[in-house]
C-alpha cells in the first residue's frame, strides 16, 4: 500500500475477533422468544440454534446459510480479512457442508484509506477462493469501529448434516486445532506475548477447516461444532446439553498454541473468558488447574472442529487426520448424564 499512511486497526476496536461476541447467556435469553415459521424444510433453525441454518431444497440438496463478522484482531488489513473470512466459512464446514457463495459484511470509518479496505477484501477473497466458493458482492456501511465478515451460502445433503445435537454416550471427542487464540491476542495487546506466539496464533486462525472436514466426512461423526467465541467449554456444553449426554474432557490432553498455557498461568485473560464462564460455568464441573481451565474457557477465533465420533472409529479418524498433517487431539469422551466435566 505505497503512499498510504498505516493505521493500526486494533487501535480502533474495543474487542477483536470472536472475543467481541455477544454474551452467549444473553443471546439465549434474546432468542428464546423467537420461533421461526413452521416448515418441514427448515432442517436447522433456532430451535435449537446451531453453527448455521439449513434449509432443504429437495431430497438431495439443502442450503447451509450463516453470517459472521467482528472487529479487527490484528493490524494488517489483509490478514484481518482472511481471518474473518476463515471464521465465517468454517461454520459451513462445521455443518458438514461446502461453501458456494459469500457476500461481504463490512463497516469502516470513512477516514481510513480506501486501500486498507481493499486489502481486507483481498484477504477475504483469497480464503473464499481456497474454500471453493465465490465472493460475489456485499454491503458496506460507515462506522467508527471497523468490522468485517461474510454471509456464506453452502450446500449439504439433507441426510448428512452434522448437528450439535447428535452425540451419543461413549463417543470419543476429538479437536482439530490448538487452543489459546484469545489469550495470545490479549497478551499481544498487553505487550507481553512471547516471541513467535502471535505468528503461531495467526497461522492457526488462517487455516480453513476444509481439509479436516473432508477427512471427518468419511467417518460419519455423531455430532460436530466449531470452537469459536464461546470457548471449548461453552461449545462442549452446547453439544452435550443438546445431545443429552455428559462431556468428559481431559485437561492434560488439551492442545495449546505456543505460549498460551504459560500466558494463562501468568493470568492473561480476555473479557470473553468472563462471559463464557457466566454462560457455561454452572454446567461445568472442573478439577483442572486454573491455567488449563482458562484455556478451555478462552474465546477462539476460527477455531477447530470439535468432533464426537463413535469409539470404534475414533482411532482411525485420529490417525487419518494426523497422517494428513492436520492437528488432531483426543480430548475426552461422552457418557450418560448431563453437563461438562473438566478433569
Amino acid at each position: 500500500m505505497l503512499g498510504v499512511e498505516p493505521v493500526a486497526l486494533t487501535s480502533l476496536a474495543k474487542a477483536g475477533g470472536c472475543a467481541a461476541k455477544y454474551s452467549a447467556g444473553r443471546l439465549e435469553t434474546l432468542l428464546a422468544g423467537l420461533v421461526p415459521a413452521e416448515t418441514e424444510d427448515l432442517l436447522v433453525g433456532l430451535d435449537p440454534a446451531d453453527d448455521a441454518a439449513v434449509y432443504r431444497l429437495d431430497d438431495e440438496r439443502a442450503i447451509v446459510f450463516t453470517v459472521d463478522f467482528f472487529p479487527p484482531l490484528v493490524d494488517d488489513p489483509r490478514t484481518f480479512g482472511a481471518i474473518a473470512a476463515t471464521n465465517a466459512l468454517n461454520d459451513v464446514f462445521a455443518m458438514g457442508g461446502r461453501p458456494l457463495l459469500a457476500l461481504s459484511v463490512a463497516a469502516f470509518p470513512e477516514e481510513l484509506p480506501v486501500e486498507m479496505l481493499g486489502e481486507v477484501l483481498a484477504g477475504a477473497d483469497e480464503k473464499v477462493r481456497e474454500s471453493g466458493a465465490i465472493l460475489a458482492g456485499g454491503h458496506t456501511i460507515r462506522d467508527t469501529e471497523p468490522k468485517y465478515g461474510l454471509a456464506v451460502v453452502g450446500m449439504v445433503h439433507p441426510e448428512r448434516i452434522w448437528p450439535k445435537a447428535g452425540a451419543r454416550p461413549h463417543d470419543v471427542l476429538l479437536l482439530t486445532k490448538r487452543l489459546g487464540t484469545g489469550i495470545v491476542l490479549q497478551a499481544q495487546r498487553d505487550g507481553v506475548a512471547p516471541e513467535g506466539a502471535l505468528d503461531a496464533a495467526i497461522e492457526s486462525m488462517l487455516e480453513l477447516n476444509l481439509a479436516a472436514a473432508d477427512v471427518v466426512r468419511g467417518f460419519e461423526p455423531s455430532a460436530v461444532t466449531d470452537v469459536t467465541g464461546f470457548g471449548l467449554l461453552g461449545h462442549a456444553h452446547e453439544l452435550a446439553s443438546r445431545s443429552g449426554v455428559r462431556a468428559v474432557l481431559d485437561s492434560a490432553a488439551l492442545p495449546a498454541l505456543p505460549g498460551a498455557l504459560e500466558l494463562a498461568q501468568a493470568g492473561v485473560r480476555t473479557g470473553g473468558d468472563r462471559r463464557n464462564r457466566e454462560f457455561a460455568g454452572t454446567h461445568v464441573e472442573s478439577s483442572a488447574d486454573e491455567a488449563a481451565e482458562a484455556l478451555a474457557f478462552d474465546p477462539q477465533t476460527a477455531g477447530g472442529l470439535l468432533v464426537s465420533v463413535p469409539a470404534e472409529r475414533a482411532a482411525v479418524l485420529e490417525a487419518t487426520l494426523t497422517g494428513a498433517g492436520l492437528p488432531a487431539a483426543r480430548i475426552g469422551r461422552t457418557e450418560p448424564g448431563s453437563g461438562v466435566v473438566l478433569r
